[in-house]
Formats: C-alpha cells, structure tokens, sequence
C-alpha cells in the first residue's frame, strides 16, 4: 500500500517540525506525503517560505507530493493555469481538483505528459462526473481518487457513504485513499483530528486503518502532524491483503499458536454462525489435543480438536454465540472493539490476526 502522512500549509507549523515528520516518515518506509496549498486566509510570504521547506525536504527524501488545489490556491499563489510543467518542477507528482474544476479540466489535465496525475475528490465524486471524464477522453491510467479529511466534529463521513463511493471509484478502476486522526492534534483546524470517517476521530490509528482497508480504501494517510514512530510503523506495515482483527490468546497450545499465524481465506459457501476459513487442514502439522472447549462467544476463534478428526485443524471466526463442544478449541478471543470486523470477511476474502496475551 501506498501510505503516507499529511502537512496544512498557513496553519502555523513550525517548518523544522514539518520537515522532521517528512523524514521521520521516510525512514518508516512511507513515502507519500499529501499537502493542502492553501485556500484560507493565511500570510503569504510566510507560506512561500514553509512551501519551500516542505518541498526541498520531500525532494531529499523521495516522497511523492500529493497537493489540494482549488480555485483560492490558484489566486492566493497567484497561478494563471494548471500547469503540469509547474508542478513537476515543484516536486509535486499529484495533483488533487477540489471544487470549482469542470469535468472537462479535469480530463485536459489527465492527459497531461509529465507524468502528474490526477486526483479526484472521492468523497464528491458521482456517476455524472465520471460518465463525464470518460466522453471526454480522460486518461484513467493515470487518475487517483483521495477523500476528504473532516478537521470539524460531526461533519465526517458515515461508512455507507464512504463504501458506495469507493464502489463507484473501482468499477473504473480508480484506487482510492483516505485520512485517519492520528494521537497529536496540536495543529489543525480545530484540534479534533482530521479523519474522513466521523466514528475514527476518537478511535486508535491501528484500527481506523485496518477499518479503512476493510471497507476497500487503497491508500491511507495519517491526518494529524506531529505523527509519532509507533503510528508510522503502524502505517508502514499496514496491507490491503486481508482484513486484519487484534485478538487475545486463550491457548498455549503450540500447535494453535502456530497455524494461526497465516493468512486465511473465508471459504466460498459462507456458513451462517461462523466464518470458515478454506485453509487449515493442509497446513495442520501433528493432532490438536482438546483444550478450552467452552462457550464460543461472538469472536471467538476456534480449531477443531482430534475428537472431531474429519475436520482436526478446521478454523473459524463464530458470527454468533455457541454452546461449548467437546471437539472444539477456542484458541482466542477478537477484541470487543474489533468484532464489527468480522462482518466485512465476505466469501473468497483473506484474513488475519495480530494476537496479544
């Protein structure tokens, strides 16, 4: 995945902390910075100069610039066109339209050959707009989608809403990315986070992320400045490959411990109580003894025992609670704040675990 973190130009941070976080950054392996040029009221001598150090910094440091332009960045910096010239010199490789560009620019822009691409703005998109870019001939290699981050209270996105644009966005072929709040808040708009999601502001980077890819989001970027090493670490090794729930060991058996460390995948005919994984049997090494055969709670991750030897090494994920079973192990317990989830493993979906004590 092609994480990153993001920068607010003219909001007052001190430009050896914006280029601190541009390298801390690329030392975690996140080389995708998102910037927003400015479209608010802001000293423009001092935004040129932090424009500078925010640029010369990602040059040195090989990060990919994505920049929100609008109608008021291009008067604010005094910019008579788009040019793609421009902002390669810059260092910016992408460029996302706010409100204000025409479906028709849009597409001019795209076809541009400096290898800028283009960003459309996932959370405004629909059908007309993208019927639209299409008559005109857009160049749809080379176009992204980013949603919208959401500095003010109760003025976030809802998940449906989220899903059914990044829905639209795939049908064409358009990956999408999205802004999740991360701990230090002390620069923003208004100190509350800058998530797209509204139900992320006061949840935890590692599962707003995983909850992002969960819901089909291609890239994710951490909102807030100054990110901190363990939230970068988070976003470096986060993947698209599987939806990816925190559990609690219940065993110590080793052979549990160690079959539930790969990547499964939900098999075709989806139960209706439980979430069976195709894989299991074959990677099974020697029995499974019984071991903690009680009540499955919603959650819990279970292994059939030796008694059940037609399926010894079968996995599950119960969808509902159930009675215990003697041929049945439960192996650990999804966390209480991770157990929505479990509803996005649909058929033929990888998934996995990160398991604590």
């Amino acid at each position: 995945m092609e994480n990153g973190i993001s920068l607010y130009l003219g909001l007052g941070i001190p430009p050896d902390l914006s280029a601190t976080s541009i390298v801390q950054a690329a030392k975690n392996q996140l080389h995708h910075l998102f910037i927003t040029l400015p479209d608010y009221d802001c000293d423009l001598g001092d935004i040129k100069d932090e424009l500078s150090v925010v640029l010369k910094t990602a040059r040195e440091n090989n990060m990919d610039i994505v920049a929100n332009l609008t109608r008021k960045t291009m008067s604010q910096l005094a910019l008579d066109d788009c040019s793609p010239t421009r902002f390669r010199m810059w260092g910016i490789k992408s460029l996302r339209f706010g409100e204000g560009f025409s479906p028709a620019e849009i597409a001019a822009f795209s076809q541009n050959r400096q290898g800028v691409r283009t960003v459309l703005n996932a959370s405004t998109i629909t059908p007309k707009i993208l019927a639209a870019l299409m008559e005109l001939k857009a160049n749809f290699a080379q176009i992204d989608a980013l949603h919208n981050f959401y500095p003010r209270p109760g003025t976030g996105l809802s998940e449906d809403f989220l899903v059914s644009k990044n829905m639209l966005l795939h049908k064409v072929g358009i990956q999408v990315g999205a802004f999740v709040a991360n701990g230090n808040r002390e620069y923003g708009f208004f100190r509350a986070g800058h998530p797209t999601l509204e139900n992320h502001r006061q949840e935890t980077v590692s599962l707003s992320c995983r909850h992002l890819v969960a819901l089909g989001v291609d890239k994710v970027f951490l909102g807030d400045i100054p990110p901190v090493r363990e939230e970068l670490q988070l976003v470096s090794q986060l993947s698209d490959q599987a939806v990816t729930l925190r559990a609690k060991w219940l065993t110590q058996v080793p052979q549990e411990r160690e079959l539930l460390q790969h990547v499964f995948t939900a098999r075709q005919d989806a139960a209706q109580m439980v979430v069976r994984a195709k894989e299991g049997y074959e990677l099974l090494q020697g029995n499974i003894p019984p071991d903690n055969t009680s009540i499955r709670p919603l959650g819990a991750i279970t292994i059939d025992n030796e008694k059940n030897r037609p399926y010894m090494g079968e996995i599950q994920i119960c969808r509902q609670p159930q009675c215990a079973d003697a041929g049945i192990n439960v192996a650990a317990q999804i966390d209480e704040a991770e157990l929505n989830l479990i509803e996005y493993i649909s058929p033929g979906r990888k998934f996995s675990f990160l398991f604590h004590e």
